[in-house]
């Protein structure tokens, strides 16, 4: 059984579910931007578990610290950071505590700890709240990174996350949290590391995550309307990184798009191209193309915001140029 959900609410259905199945998980409410305006899902979490949601001061630093203590002592925490931006404040805790404290102590330690954040060029958030900080992220190892694209996927992926022993964090689009879909009912996980194929196609591969995703479905659509039919790849998850179907996806069509809202340089787009550069060359037609951010800081003017992201006619452009 399924019912229509928007994201936001897919998420708050993941959250709430694991804090019923597993006297372990915490939360520790920074901020989870797009589901705190939500005021009845809000007073839910408050009304079913009291006890274990704390409400720190801002101080990304500090609420992230003690989430990735009390993963260090056998809870499971959820700590959401807010805008994406503010993971900088935490980024000593992330990186050099929670990613690096299992290899460090030879196995000794596990810290299940998940991070939520929303990245992304949102409308008006300007320099300061449009950073899309996965990226340097994947070049952090340690950490596992979940980036969903749509309410099911939210649901799934976000349970499997509180369930992982690794520090993962989830990267979440507020432009994703009134996108509606249907989400199957009661326990639903999807398995961490297993890409999804969210358009068939044959003639070239889009690769996209998170809200692009849907900027690269609303490509294949154009593309569909001048016969040319692209196959859409949601990764869904960084690490771990699904080679399979992203390769297997590539020997059909011979050509690939990847389109990212990171800036282009060391972007995930640019990663997906090496891998695919160095393990798959042999089933390329045509160079590969990457539609991402521009390399500059994202401006506050709704123009020059437009300018510099990764639009359906980018996308469209990059697509046709690999057929040309």
């Amino acid at each position: 059984m399924t019912k229509r959900m928007f994201y936001a609410e897919a998420l708050a259905e993941a959250i709430h579910t694991s804090l019923a199945a597993d006297p372990k998980v915490l939360l520790i409410w920074g901020s989870i931007f797009g589901l705190t305006p939500h005021r009845k899902l809000s007073e839910r979490f408050r009304r079913d578990f009291a006890d274990r949601i704390a409400y720190p001061p801002t101080a990304e630093l500090g609420f992230c610290g003690v989430g990735v203590g009390a993963a260090m002592a056998g809870a499971r925490p959820i700590v959401p950071i807010g805008t994406g931006s503010f993971a900088f404040r935490a980024w000593d805790q992330i990186q050099h505590e929670a990613a690096v404290a299992h290899y460090m102590s030879n196995g000794a330690v596990k810290v299940p700890v998940v991070f939520h954040l929303l990245h992304g060029i949102r409308g008006g958030g300007a320099a300061q709240h449009s950073q899309s900080p996965q990226a340097m992220l994947w070049n952090c190892p340690g950490l596992e990174i979940v980036l969903p694209s749509t309410p099911a996927d939210a649901k799934g992926l976000f349970r499997s996350a509180i369930k992982s022993d690794n520090p993962t964090v989830v990267v979440d689009h507020s432009r994703l949290m009134d996108i509606e879909g249907d989400v199957p009912d009661g326990d639903y996980d999807i398995p961490l590391g297993k890409a999804d194929v969210k358009r068939p196609g044959s003639d070239v591969t889009i690769v996209a995550t998170s809200y692009q995703v849907h900027t690269a479905l609303a490509a294949a659509d154009a593309l569909a309307n001048e016969r040319i039919s692209a196959e859409v790849i949601d990764l869904r998850t960084l690490v771990p990184f699904d080679r399979e179907t992203l390769f297997a996806s590539i020997a059909k069509t011979g050509r690939l798009v990847a389109v990212d809202e990171c800036p282009l340089n060391c972007s995930i787009a640019s990663e997906v191209a090496a891998i695919v550069a160095e393990e798959g060359f042999h089933h390329l037609k045509a160079p590969i193309r990457r539609v991402t951010r521009l390399n500059v800081p994202v401006p506050f003017s709704a123009p020059l915001e437009e300018r510099v992201s990764p639009t359906v006619a980018r996308v469209v452009a990059a697509a046709k140029a690999t057929l040309a």
